[in-house]
This record gives structure tokens, C-alpha cells and sequence, in this order.
């Protein structure tokens, strides 16, 4: 710790501060525009001066210089740092007067207008007047993709945007060329950005110069009403801000937490909005001489209660969708109890995960806080970069830190940071085990050994002997101790944790959803469109927001509301429980899914034990008592690894797959954006041109 005195304040930071940190822990205002928390140091703005006493007689950049570096007084007192002195005030109208002699005056027509920090420093540090009398500089646009909108003239120069893609994002594709007046923030031979995570730089830019490109002159802040909520578009649970005007959502922004993504999102996160609009289910149907038909509920309900009164229990299941929220699977599995039926499955993918072998086999038990505790790590069967782009991001900074080693079993994908491709199928996983591969060597010689497997490696027949062998390699290495569970399953669907959870999977003598897809009289999804509905028999009931593959199927359409329009818990793939909010309110009759099903049990004859949502929560939390513990994570046992360890079996030949063909297509939302349909086009263009 150091001692030193801020505007007369004394205060103790640790030494390791900037100036600038050490400012603001003693309550000091520092302004800036290139200093970011999560980004290296550029000092390119110096708006951050400050002056030091007994230092040179000249301003000091605060994010630059450590409290380390700083002089005792001559008796020893603590060192001097004033923030408000005159030498200070007149260096940073200075500075703002620089930084605004090229700036064009776009500010009512500017997308940054109301939130802009140059807007706001300017007010607060800057003078009154220009004596810059010159033509100004104009830089041309450049076209970086369909989702963030240049006007490089506005551009300060603060690189900002540079340092996130080659630090966070992982790949270096924007830079500064050029020199003084003819300096410019730039792709590299000015083709689209391809990062999963590019629209972070809007974010980032202080200015106008990188703004939201769907969002373009739509709204202005001030007029929408911000939602904080969770986002479902992957297993992570993005912490998320909606802004919504009237029952529309306008833009959706990342909102802080470090423990999950810290303060960025994914790009189909951020620019799923548009799928909201379009497509949806805001009325009942029903399927009548082969087409559907537009019905009151009533009329619905009565179809669905004339098909259940002819069908046997064992006729009668249930599948739910990767989106589903935990009290809405919680009310389908009580009206599918309530029917005499135990056919219900969470894993549309037919995965190898079971609520029975305890909580820990299928969660992300490491946490991904944790990921920057690792010091080596195994992937197999997953692609992060495009199943959960943050916790790919995580294990990028993770490796640009230091010495890390990661392993690959499956494909050979480009994670953007150095990875060694150990084999594609079960048998390099066993070569692991058997010792028989140097990089078993690296898994013994680290601390903390990460062990990732994915859907790719679960999906399939045998995913519960890879599960197995992931398991004891797991223990075999070192990665499953009290304190350190290295056993990670990374999932790809917002749900599954959740359903997971709450038991949502067959009872005893129930089908799971490779046998309800084939066998059964009547099958209700909630929202499940993923699965193979040609293989469908019988007559099923679609409960969903969207008009997409379930709903064509569907023989009874009952319209539900979408992640934004409800209160929901979700649990992501480290089994932290989080609750989201509603932004808005669902279209035309459309309801939440745990309302209909409690409806619909009503005219079946059984009703459920619940009458609104704080009632079903109470019964929920009772049941589980984890799940009444919001952002919080109940750990698993690392017994339950241990246990899965010792168990054996047959392997396919076959190599492992990542699930997720196209990142941007993924569910009814994103099928139906149209933001997202230009991106999945730009991405199979770029992969078309890489593979000629």
C-alpha cells in the first residue's frame, strides 16, 4: 500500500494504482477518453491531467503514471497530486479545444447524442469558444459490416475500438494508419469486422464515430424505458439492459457483472432485437383440412382436450426448447404429472447429461470467473467461439496473460488465440488418458486444469461413455479436488441447466426425446424447434413466440410471450440463478407460457396447485431450494465427477461436431432476424472466398 495526498486528502491505495485509479478512490472527478478499465494503457487523449507537486512543470497523464513512480516530499510526506488547480483546469481546456478543432457539429443528428461522453466532458471541462478558424479535417467512411456504422470523421483517435479487438476479441482487425492530420482508425484492407463480439466497440467509443448500425436514427435514450433482464441467446446469461418505446424493443446493451460478462456481450445479443417483431404468434391456431386456422383460446383448448380425452398417458409427451424459462418447464412437467405421463426431456439434443448422476456432472463447475484461475485447459467436442463467444473471450485474455496451454479434441476451429489440435473422436481422448500425448504432461504439470466438454462430445449415442472418459481424465490430471473442480460442461441452450435442475427429464419408464419424437399420440413443445420434425408422429401442440419450424408442424399453435416480455428464472451453464424482467408486453393474445399450460389444466379437469407467478415461484423454490438464491451459484459435489469417472463403456469412431452450425441462426428469434440473416450471408460469403 502508498500513502499520497489527493487535493489536500490523504489517502492509502495499493501501489500497483495509476494515478488515475488513485484519484478516484479518494473521490476525485478524473475525465477521460482512452483510458478503459479492461484495456491496456494508450495515453493518446490526455484528458486525464493532473498535476504532480514537486514533479515536472507540466501537467502529469494520470493513466499513465503509477502511484509507484511518484516522490515523497522532502521530509518524507506522502506525495502531492492535485486534480482542480489552475495549471490543470487550463491544460484540460486545452486539450478539449485539440480534440474538438475536427469534431463537425453533428450533434442533432448524431446516434451518440444524450449519451456521449465527449458531449458531457466538453460541458464540464472545455471553454466556450474555438479560435481554430481553419477548414475542418473530413475522413471517409468505411463499410465494416452490417452491424456497426462508421462516421470517422467524429473520430478522437482514442483506439479504444483497436485494443478491445485485438485484447478481448482476439483478432487484430482494426488499426491506426497514417500520421498526424492524415491518421485513421481502419480495417485492415477495409473488409467487414467477422468477431463475434465487434459491436462491443460501440460501446467503447466515446464519440460518434462507431455507433449501432440497425439502431440507426430510430430513437434517442431519452425516450425509452430501460429493462434490466438476462439474456438467452446462449448458456452464459448475459447480464443485459433493454430499451424499449411502447411495446417495442429498441436496442438491447450490455449491463455490468463481472462474475458473467463482465460488461460486454455477444453480437447476437446485442442485435437480436429485430427478431422480436417479426414472425410471431399472436393468436391461437388450429390445424383444420390441412392448413391453420386463426382460433379464440377456447377453440384451441377444446382441440387439445378432444385429442388428450382419446390418448393414453404413455402417448402423451413433452419437449422443451432451448429458450424456455425455469418456472414455465416447471408448469408443463406439473400439467404432463397431472396426465399421468413421464414422457418429458430438456435436451432436445438427446444429450448424454442426467439430473441423477448429481448436479456437478453438468455443470460449468469452475465458474468463468474461475477460467482466469486456470492455467491450462482440454476442449472437447465445443467450439466457445461460437457456442458461448464470452467464455471464449475469457479463455483469449486468460491466454495472452501468460503461459496456457489449450488442447483440442474435435475440429480443428480457430478460437482466435493459439490452441494444439490433439484429435477429432473418442480415441485422442482415450490417448489422454493412456498418457500416451505430451500434452498430458502440460494437464499434469498445471494447478488448475480446466476440462471442457461440449455438446458436440454429448450428443450423441455414446455421450455418456465420452462424459465418462472426460470425467476420469478430469480426476487423473489433478482437476477434481476440494478445492478446484475443473470438470466443465459448456452448454449451448439457455434452458438446459435449468430444466436439468428441476428434473425436467424422463421418470422411470419415460421416453426421452429421440423416442417422444417417434412414439407418441400427443406431444406438447415449448418453444422447441431444434428437433427433427419430420420424425414427429401424432398430433402436437406448439407453445412459442415465433412462427418457425415447431409452429409449422404444429396441428394446435398456442402463442407464448419471448424472453423480453416476462419475468423469468434462467440458470447458465455454471448454475448461477438469474432473473429476468419484462421490457415489454407480448403481441395480440399471446401469453406467458406457465399462464397457458395453468389455463389449459384448467379445462382438462386438472387444475394446477397455482394461480399466478408468485405462487408457482414459491412452490418452485420450495421444491429446489437453490433457485430462490438469485446470482448466486450452488456448487456441485465433485463426488459426483469422481463417480462418473468409474464408469466405462463402447465409443463411436465418429468425430466430434459442434451442434451449432451457424452462430447467427440458432433459434426462432434469430431465424427471424433480419440483422442476423445478413450476417449469417456476410459469414458463409467469407467462408465461401477462404475455402476457394
Amino acid at each position: 500500500m502508498a500513502k499520497l495526498i489527493v487535493d489536500g486528502n490523504e489517502v492509502e491505495v495499493p501501489d500497483h494504482y495509476t494515478l488515475l485509479q488513485a484519484c478516484e478512490e479518494a473521490g476525485a472527478e478524473i475525465p477521460r477518453f482512452c483510458f478503459h478499465e479492461r484495456l491496456s494503457i494508450a495515453g493518446n487523449c490526455r484528458m486525464c491531467l493532473v498535476e504532480v507537486k514537486g514533479g515536472p512543470p507540466k501537467p502529469a497523464a494520470s493513466c499513465a503514471m503509477g502511484v509507484r513512480d511518484l516522490r515523497p516530499g522532502p521530509n518524507g510526506e506522502p506525495p502531492e497530486v492535485m486534480t482542480k488547480s489552475p495549471m490543470v483546469k487550463k491544460a484540460r481546456e486545452g486539450v478539449m479545444e485539440f480534440l474538438l478543432i475536427n469534431h463537425p457539429l453533428d450533434c442533432p443528428i448524431c446516434d451518440q447524442g444524450g449519451e456521449c461522453d465527449l458531449q458531457d466532458q466538453a460541458m464540464a471541462y472545455g471553454i466556450d469558444k474555438n479560435r481554430f478558424a481553419e477548414n475542418k479535417r473530413a475522413v471517409e467512411d468505411k463499410y465494416i459490416g452490417p452491424l456497426v456504422r462508421t462516421k470517422m470523421t467524429r473520430c478522437i483517435h482514442c483506439t479504444r475500438c483497436v485494443r478491445f479487438t485485438t485484447e478481448v476479441a482476439g483478432i487484430s482487425e482494426l488499426g491506426l494508419i497514417g500520421r498526424g492530420e492524415d491518421a485513421e482508425i481502419t480495417t485492415y484492407l477495409e473488409r467487414a469486422m467477422t468477431s463475434e463480439l465487434q459491436g462491443n466497440v460501440i460501446d467503447l467509443c466515446p464519440v460518434g464515430a462507431l455507433t449501432s448500425r440497425p439502431y440507426q436514427d430510430t430513437a434517442r435514450p431519452w425516450e425509452l424505458t430501460k429493462t434490466e433482464t438476462i439474456d438467452v441467446m446462449d448458456a452464459v446469461g448475459s447480464n443485459i439492459r433493454v430499451d424499449a418505446r411502447g411495446r417495442e424493443v429498441m436496442r438491447i446493451l450490455p449491463r455490468l457483472n463481472e462474475a458473467v460478462n463482465e460488461e460486454w456481450i455477444s453480437d447476437k445479443t446485442r442485435f437480436i432485437w429485430d427478431g422480436l417483431r417479426t414472425q410471431r404468434l399472436d393468436r391461437p391456431f388450429v390445424r383444420k383440412g390441412g392448413k391453420l386456422i386463426a382460433a379464440s383460446w377456447n377453440e384451441a383448448f377444446a382441440a387439445i382436450k378432444a385429442k388428450l380425452d382419446k390418448t393414453k398417458p404413455a402417448k402423451i409427451g413433452a419437449i422443451a426448447g432451448d429458450l424456455a424459462a425455469v418456472e414455465d418447464m416447471y408448469a408443463l412437467k406439473q400439467l404432463m404429472a397431472a396426465l399421468g405421463s413421464k414422457n418429458i426431456d430438456c435436451r432436445e439434443a438427446n444429450s448424454a447429461l442426467d439430473p441423477a448422476q448429481g448436479r456437478a456432472s453438468y455443470l460449468f463447475n469452475a465458474t468463468l470467473e474461475g477460467i482466469a484461475a486456470s492455467d491450462a485447459a482440454l476442449l472437447i467436442g465445443c467450439n466457445p467461439r461460437v457456442e458461448a463467444s464470452l467464455v471464449n473471450a475469457r479463455l483469449g485474455q486468460r491466454g495472452r496473460a501468460g503461459a496456457y496451454p489449450v488442447g483440442i479434441i474435435g475440429e480443428d476451429a480457430d478460437l482466435r488465440y493459439p490452441t494444439t489440435h490433439l484429435g477429432a473422436g473418442a480415441s485422442a481422448l482415450k490417448a489422454l488418458i493412456g498418457g500416451k500425448d505430451k500434452f498430458v504432461a502440460k494437464l499434469n504439470k498445471a494447478k488448475n486444469p480446466l476440462i471442457v466438454i461440449g455438446q458436440g462430445a454429448l450428443a450423441r449415442p455414446d455421450g455418456p461413455q465420452i462424459a465418462a472418459l472426460a470425467a476420469h481424465l478430469a480426476v487423473s490430471v489433478g482437476a477434481v479436488r476440494d478445492d478446484w473442480n475443473g470438470y466443465c460442461v459448456l452448454h449451448t441452450a439457455a434452458s438446459r441447466v435449468g430444466g436439468l435442475d428441476i428434473g425436467f427429464v424422463p421418470g422411470k419408464g419415460g421416453k426421452a426425446t429421440a423416442d417422444v419424437l417417434g412414439s407418441m399420440d400427443v406431444t406438447f413443445l415449448l418453444g422447441a424447434d431444434e428437433i427433427d420434425m419430420g420424425k414427429l408422429k401424432g398430433f402436437v401442440v406448439y407453445v412459442g413466440s415465433h412462427g418457425d419450424a415447431g409452429a409449422h408442424r404444429a396441428d394446435v399453435i398456442l402463442p407464448a410471450a419471448a424472453y423480453t416480455e416476462k419475468s423469468a428464472i434462467y440458470v447458465n451453464t455454471e448454475g448461477r440463478v438469474q432473473m429476468g424482467s419484462r421490457a415489454a408486453f407480448a403481441p395480440g393474445e399471446a401469453r406467458e407460457e406457465w399462464a397457458i399450460f395453468r389455463a389449459l389444466s384448467a379445462v382438462l379437469g386438472q387444475p394446477l396447485p397455482f394461480d399466478n407467478l408468485g405462487q408457482l415461484r414459491r412452490q418452485l423454490i420450495g421444491e429446489y431450494p437453490h433457485l430462490g438464491g438469485l446470482d448466486e451459484v450452488a456448487a456441485g459435489d465433485a463426488a459426483d465427477v469422481k463417480a462418473m469417472a468409474s464408469k466405462s463403456g463402447k465409443t463411436l469412431a465418429a468425430s466430434f461436431k459442434s451442434p451449432i452450425a451457424d452462430y447467427y441462426l440458432t433459434n426462432p428469434i434469430a431465424r427471424a432476424s433480419k440483422v442476423m440473416g445478413e450476417c449469417s450471408a456476410l459469414a458463409s460469403g467469407a467462408l465461401a472466398q477462404a475455402a476457394e
